[in-house]
């Protein structure tokens, strides 16, 4: 299953984030879309984006939020910039549903 807003490729999940460094606490927000449309999840750590610490608090809060051990959850893709694609291992497709709907009125 490919497309939306998690992609899922055998057992592993990927989707993106827009990360504000610095942004005062750690909270991941809701889903927006970009201006190319696609969606991502913003998130916001307190940390500075200096020596990979706001990438370490982006970790820990994506593995404290959806209950995953931080060893699951990587940055694939765009250390050094603010849209940043998450990769978590040995995703069930609960998961991947979980995460599409966070943040989404009940």
């Amino acid at each position: 299953m490919s497309g939306g807003r998690v992609s899922v490729r055998g057992s592993e999940l990927t989707f993106r984030v827009r990360l504000t460094p610095r942004g005062g606490r750690d909270a991941v927000e809701a889903w927006s879309a970009g201006v190319d449309g696609a969606e991502h999840l913003k998130a916001r750590v307190s940390k500075a984006p200096e020596d990979g610490e706001a990438n370490a608090a982006l970790i820990a809060l994506l593995a404290e939020t959806f209950d995953l051990p931080k060893t699951r959850v990587r940055i694939a893709a765009g250390e050094t910039a603010r849209l940043k694609t998450i990769a978590i291992a040995a995703g069930t497709p609960e998961l991947a549903a979980r995460i599409a709907r966070y943040g989404d009125a009940a």
